[in-house]
């Protein structure tokens, strides 16, 4: 009965409070589970040297493809079932539970068999090189066979958020978060791995988190829980699932290739250190996104529950507070980042060229950042309510439409900088656009409301 308490509140409490209540669980876990990115990066930057940092990024295209198929389930299920909640069809919201889990595992072991059996043939198109390539196949190899515990402890933390549980969700994450930076030098300088020991970290603490997502869906009494008969696939809800999941899907998917043209133009331009400057730039700028999309997990089970309840005033007020407090963090990163660029990179290396490269690129890619954070809460907006078409417009349009011709076109002329300028310059575009669609969305909102 309490579960059902929690989940009609997201109708019934006022909008600031939800947004804290839900938002300060969800920013502690992402940014907890940025920070863990973070550190696995340092270790490996200070214990093993600048080459694995630069093998390390060169993972990022197949980790950003293993998550596009993670997000596709793991969002599109939470989606779905705060609609669900608000809908009180709580018969569906139990199968879409259980084929969270169906569609996880079956994803993630195809893309296992197939990563693990082309893993060198793909760390080489992604711009690996001869000295790169042993630590991105060390760390990869681990992760690859690890890749269905990561769908499913990604998915489920998901759906927790969604079912009335941000607090667990942020448990979930704490405790992988922990394990993993107690393993990290464990297995990293104890048991001499190297790189290869900081992956096997990650997925033994994903794997503890995960037994413990299962309990708690196992357990009777909560509102939402495992049922025998909920693990069937279901055509529609699949359906609904890829429907919703649409837009992270191709979002993560454009960032396979956004992050793959980087790291070649990179590679042609710079050479291996530059590649690695984008690793630690990328690693950085992550924690801060992180916290905005923190934000995002916030707002999506009150959007989805409200507009499944057709309580849109309440649905306008959650967007406008989450725009605010996003805009607040990217603005604290902007400043943060172009005056201390020179600091914060020092954490990741003691090589001077590295640090040099790192702080260069990290002060470009902030340039536009006080209006990113708007960008992301109204393309992730669209798709809380399930309007995946226009969160789609938005993905591919920073993306597809402006970072990839930027990244063909720009390094020609201005050489490693012209890769660097690509970023900010789609940052500023699609956030242009991401205004046109959210007014035209509050002004239909408006016209209705006065029929």
């Amino acid at each position: 009965m309490a579960d059902i308490k929690g989940a009609a509140a997201l109708g019934v409490e006022p909008v600031g409070k939800l947004l804290r209540q839900y938002a300060v669980p969800a920013i502690v876990a992402m940014t907890a589970s940025s920070l863990y990115n973070m550190v696995d990066s340092i270790f490996i930057g200070q214990g093993v040297g600048p080459f694995a940092i630069s093998g390390l990024a060169i993972t990022f295209p197949l980790m950003n493809l293993s998550a596009a198929f993670g997000a596709l389930v793991g969002v599109g299920c939470a989606t779905l079932l705060s609609v669900r909640l608000g809908q009180k069809d709580y018969d569906t919201s139990f199968k879409v539970l259980g084929n969270c889990v169906t569609m996880n595992v079956i994803l993630g072991s195809i893309l296992t068999v197939l990563a693990f059996t082309f893993l060198d043939d793909i760390l080489y198109f992604f711009g690996a090189s001869e000295q790169t390539i042993p630590y991105a196949r060390d760390y990869m190899q681990v992760i690859v066979l690890g890749n269905v515990i990561t769908h499913l402890y990604m998915g489920l933390n998901a759906v927790l958020r969604s079912s009335g549980h941000p607090q667990q969700a942020m448990y979930a994450t704490m405790v992988a978060v922990l394990v993993n930076v107690a393993l990290d030098p464990l297995f990293i300088y104890v048991f001499d791995m190297g790189i290869r020991g900081a992956a096997v970290a990650t997925i033994i603490s994903q794997s503890i988190s995960l037994v413990w997502q299962l309990k708690i869906f196992a357990n009777k009494q909560e509102l939402i829980h495992f049922r025998r008969n909920s693990f069937k696939p279901r055509w529609r809800i699949t359906r609904d699932t890829i429907t919703i999941g649409m837009p992270q899907f191709l979002m993560n998917m454009a960032a396979c290739l956004v992050v793959l043209l980087i790291n070649q133009g990179l590679v042609r331009y710079g050479g291996d250190l530059a590649v690695g400057a984008y690793g630690i730039v990328n690693r950085l700028v992550f924690v801060m996104v992180m916290i905005v999309i923190g934000f995002n997990q916030a707002m999506q089970p009150i959007a989805g529950y409200n507009y499944g309840a057709n309580q849109m005033p309440r649905v306008m007020k959650v967007l406008k507070l989450t725009v605010i407090a996003a805009t607040v963090v990217t603005t604290t990163a902007f400043l943060t980042f172009l005056l201390g660029a020179e600091y914060v990179v020092r954490a990741f290396t003691t090589d001077d060229e590295l640090a040099r490269l790192s702080a260069e690129g990290l002060r470009i890619v902030v340039m536009v950042f006080p209006v990113v954070g708007m960008q992301i809460v109204v393309s992730n907006f669209f798709q809380s309510i399930g309007k995946p078409g226009k969160s789609i417009i938005l993905s591919l349009s920073r993306q597809v439409l402006v970072l990839i011709p930027s990244l063909l076109i720009l390094p020609q002329f201005f050489g490693v900088k012209g890769v660097w300028w690509s970023l900010p310059l789609s940052d500023a575009i699609s956030t242009v656009i991401a205004v046109v669609l959210i007014l035209r969305e509050i002004k239909l909102y408006r016209i209705s409301a006065s029929h």
